[in-house]
């Protein structure tokens, strides 16, 4: 492979693994907070056991979302300063606002959120969920602002050899950013609900005594899960109007369309082959679209099901069936970021500067190293996670430290 090669096959793996904790993260908060704020309103303990057992999961993924976050940001320093140098003052900008709010609003709130258990009001502590998920909705805003300038650059005047943003009102109103956000959501709300859905099967399978708890949680999940996948194909289907025309000549494989796509660049930027690889477009898009396909037919069927009691805590299969679907989400999640990312090559900014114009000045050696390396610690944290997640979710409600009332020292006697 060449280095260029090399450094997007490196890009790719990291932001990919990173897309699957944030996919869970976006998912679980949303519903842990819909789920505390019954627990709030009603005073139902079985939601507030639910909303400290879903909440700890939660709070594992994000962890280790954020360490693979920051890899992210090296990674454009260090193999892509060709791009930040170009077109730093608008994908940088949208970078830098997600920063923020990530790193300091949503940070700071999940932490006064995790420690305030016991010790705030339970409006106020309700209240911090809710700035968490809303902040949480606002970094992926970002992430998408960001990247749909890369797919659809607008709000920019060329200055000598960089970029120079016009209007930031384009950059946030630009509808290849927008349409996507939403798609994004969506994609995020399935696989929380089908997370929540198959690990309360996996109790309910074992006949756990936790009969109510885990019924409760899997109905909550069926019930997101469904909507979300119309939510989701609504805006998947809105987000082809916004398509590049090579893209959609790809997705097509409409011949004529690829080659005046082909002649319209050419004639642009000069010669060079400008066509996104048409296997990997079709590739991605297809397995999107066939396990949105199973995923909203087993929806579907399983909102049936659950509305019947002895069903839902008595039908091993069924059981067994939820259980295993929990990675299809995960799966329609990349194979679509795959479409979406693929189609825009050979451009890292469509139709203004290439990927092999947007690498660092590095040596085919340095960036099989850093490859080797950010592949080894990324399926060091994945595999970590996976355990951690599983461990919890195993281990069901009562093994859940968040919101745990700590254990008072008694007090020293009066000795005199």
């Amino acid at each position: 492979m060449e280095t260029v090669d090399l450094a997007r096959l490196q890009f790719a793996l990291t932001a990919g693994a990173h897309f699957l904790f944030v996919a869970l993260t976006l998912g679980l908060v949303t519903l842990v907070a819909v789920i505390q704020t019954w627990a709030t309103v009603t005073g139902n303990p079985v939601h507030e056991r639910m909303t400290r057992f879903w909440g700890q999961l939660y709070i594992i993924n994000y962890a280790m979302g954020i360490v693979t976050g920051l890899v992210m940001e090296f990674q454009l320093g260090l193999s892509w300063s060709g791009l930040t140098e170009y077109a730093g003052n608008l994908f940088g900008a949208a970078l830098a606002l997600e920063t923020l709010v990530a790193f300091f609003v949503e940070s700071t709130f999940l932490g006064l959120w995790i420690f305030g258990w016991n010790k705030l009001n339970r409006w106020a502590h309700l209240a911090l969920i809710w700035v968490v998920t809303l902040t949480a909705y606002a970094s992926a805003f970002w992430i998408m602002i960001s990247n749909g300038f890369l797919q659809n650059p607008v709000g920019y005047v060329v200055d000598g050899d960089r970029l120079r943003m016009t209007d930031f009102g384009a950059l946030v109103a630009n509808p290849a950013a927008q349409v996507a956000f939403f798609h994004v959501l969506g994609g995020a709300m399935i696989v929380g609900g089908v997370f929540m859905a198959g690990v309360s099967a996996y109790h309910l399978r074992g006949r756990t005594t936790e009969q109510d708890f885990f019924r409760k949680s899997l109905r909550i999940g069926i019930a997101v899960a469904l909507p979300a996948t119309l939510f989701t194909a609504t805006f998947g289907g809105l987000g082809f109007q916004t398509l590049q025309p090579a893209k959609a000549a790809a997705w097509t494989r409409d011949t004529a369309g690829l080659a005046a796509a082909q002649a319209e660049l050419a004639a642009t930027h000069g010669p060079g082959d400008y066509l996104p690889p048409v296997a990997w477009v079709q590739a991605g898009g297809m397995t999107m679209m066939l396990v949105f396909a199973v995923l909203l037919f087993f929806c579907g069927a399983s909102f049936l099901l659950m509305l019947a009691r002895p069903v839902v805590h008595g039908f091993r299969l069924w059981h067994w069936l939820l259980t295993a679907m929990i990675p299809l989400p995960f799966v329609a999640m990349i194979a679509g970021w795959i479409f979406r990312e693929m189609g825009r090559q050979p451009w890292a900014v469509y139709g203004l500067l290439t990927t092999a114009e947007a690498m660092s000045p590095v040596t085919d050696g340095q960036v099989r190293f850093s490859l080797a390396a950010f592949v080894t610690v990324f399926a060091v944290l994945i595999v970590i996670n996976y355990w951690l997640l599983a461990r919890t979710a195993r281990r069901g409600p009562d093994a859940a430290a968040l919101g745990d009332r700590p254990i008072e020292a008694p007090s020293p006697a009066l000795t005199f």
